[in-house]
């Protein structure tokens, strides 16, 4: 099975030198992009497709429920490279509809190491319990909580040191959260972004006279 891969990609290779014999010259000179995607590993979400960009001009991380977790290596070692040596200048949370990692905090099943990753969305379930519990239709309920753990996430972005380093060194910087539908293809922006130092702040409750660009979580299908 996985040989039809090879010829796949055999296929593809041969399909974009015929095109463009420079392509991958010319990919291989530079990557400069300016964009830093943090989505989820759900196989419904390939970034650059959804995007319309080509390869170069999106730096990706994904991992399960999207998390921008400060404590995880992995994570940090490609938000540091991001900002400190590609000089991006948005960093994008995008989550999706129906997300499984999502699903899975919210059922309160045990699901073995996977509940240890899912313990920041689970902690926000409970947060919001009870504007959760009141949406009867479960897919709505999955979805609304779909929906906050991209904002937490921003919310988790705007206080790294990492942003708040390239914020003080004057780079520019936008972090977004934005929310994927699997059943028309296309992205919602949650209205939640925060481009300075001041906004960071603001968003994590210190008074300052910044405010980020933030609307509350929507449900949507």
């Amino acid at each position: 099975m996985t040989q039809a891969l090879f010829r796949r990609n055999l296929a593809w290779a041969a399909a974009r030198a015929r095109d463009d014999r420079n392509y991958f010259p010319d990919l291989a000179a530079q990557e400069a992009p300016d964009y830093l995607w943090i989505g989820c590993a759900d196989s419904h979400l390939p970034a650059h497709d959804l995007t319309g960009l080509a390869p170069g001009q999106l730096f990706v991380h994904r991992n399960l429920a999207n998390l921008a977790p400060a404590q995880d290596s992995n994570f940090l070692s490609v938000l540091q490279y991001a900002l400190e040596v590609l000089k991006v200048r948005h960093v994008i949370v995008c989550g999706h509809y129906g997300c499984g990692g999502v699903r899975a905090a919210l059922s309160g099943a045990r699901h073995g190491l996977v509940d240890h990753w899912l313990q920041p969305v689970r902690s926000l379930f409970w947060r919001h319990a009870e504007e959760l519990e009141a949406i009867l239709d479960v897919e709505a309920r999955v979805n609304h909580l779909c929906e906050h753990n991209v904002i937490e996430q921003v919310i988790s972005l705007a206080g790294n040191p990492l942003a708040h380093d390239a914020w003080r060194r004057g780079q520019p910087l936008a972090v977004h959260g934005w929310i994927y539908s699997i059943h028309d293809g296309l992205l919602r922006d949650l209205e939640t972004t925060v481009s300075d130092l001041h906004q960071a702040r603001a968003l994590a409750g210190a008074p300052t006279g910044g405010e980020p660009r933030r609307k509350a979580a929507r449900t949507r299908s």
